[in-house]
């Protein structure tokens, strides 16, 4: 019998849950750690199951399923997992975290001094320079106008580098 490997499917843009139904249709097992985040729409309150990872879908493979999950039109590549066991330990701490219930998100590589770009909302296409952060979520941002700053608490998903 052949030994089942972990590999990391690179996705293409915001194909992750595509990528995961026809993984599941194929009988590959597949996981996409993915969190709530819920929305305003008119009043309403939207809940959406969002990757935890996007871009990235992480699969256990036959050698032989390989070129069937690499052909797929979601895939943009396959990458392979060098350290199976530290990489198996990983995933199943952050899904015991999710499945906790706990707030887990990626860290934002967002820090004080970096130049960003607001990416939506209110203020979109505003540029300014992060002050300080509050957690893992907030940031304060000097925003520079004629020569007079303002600040302004922003959440971190909503930055970009530039």
């Amino acid at each position: 019998m052949s030994e089942v490997l972990w590999f990391v499917a690179h996705t293409k843009p915001r194909r992750e849950k595509k990528l995961v139904e026809y993984c599941q249709r194929q009988g590959f097992a597949v996981t996409l750690p993915c969190y709530s985040s819920a929305h305003k729409y008119r009043g309403k309150t939207v809940v959406f199951q969002k990757p935890l990872f996007p871009g990235y879908v992480f699969l256990q493979l036959e050698p032989g399923q390989k070129d069937a999950v690499r052909q797929n039109d979601h895939v943009a590549n396959l990458l392979e997992v060098f350290d199976q066991e530290t990489f198996y330990q990983q995933l199943k701490d952050i899904l015991l975290a999710l499945e906790a219930n706990l707030d887990v998100r990626l860290a934002p590589t967002i820090g004080e001094g970096m130049r960003v770009k607001i990416r939506s909302g209110p203020l979109q296409g505003i540029e300014g320079l992060v002050e300080q952060r509050y957690g893992m979520n907030t940031v304060l941002l000097r925003l520079d106008f004629i020569n007079q700053a303002a600040a302004v608490k922003v959440e971190a998903d909503l930055l970009e580098l530039i």
